[in-house]
């Protein structure tokens, strides 16, 4: 049991997806950064006076029924910083480089199918002998 575990841990994705993990984590805390310290005192300026920032209350005397719209906006940049960097940054380079040194397995056909295109090929190759 602990062998197979072990085979399971030292399997190279495993590994990639424990570095991907950690180094995403980052990233976030850096995007989150960005967005705490420009962001977020751009989307201020939009809001109140108050130190709720902006939103709106639903009851205007009661300070509970705040619905703040900023963290919403935060969010969704944060979101869209961090879909762009990693589609920039990660995946156009992994498919230049698959489309350049290629992918390393073939096109996924089956051992079946290749087996009966082996079979096929060597059908036609015997009726142009026999042709001859």
């Amino acid at each position: 049991m602990l062998k197979g575990f072990r085979d399971f841990l030292l399997r190279g994705n495993v590994i990639e997806l424990a570095v991907a993990v950690v180094m995403g984590t980052a990233f976030v805390a850096i995007v989150t950064a960005f967005t705490t310290g420009i962001i977020n005192p751009l989307l201020a300026m939009f809001g109140g006076t108050g130190e709720l920032g902006l939103g709106f209350r639903l009851i205007s005397d009661k300070p509970a029924t705040f619905i703040a719209v900023g963290p919403i906006i935060t969010a969704l940049l944060n979101f869209l910083v961090i879909a762009l960097l990693v589609y920039f940054l990660v995946v156009m380079p992994a498919n230049r480089a698959k489309a350049r040194w290629g992918g390393g397995v073939g096109d996924g056909a089956t051992d079946n199918e290749l087996l009966h295109d082996i079979r096929d090929l060597l059908a036609d190759e015997r009726t142009s002998k026999d042709r001859n």
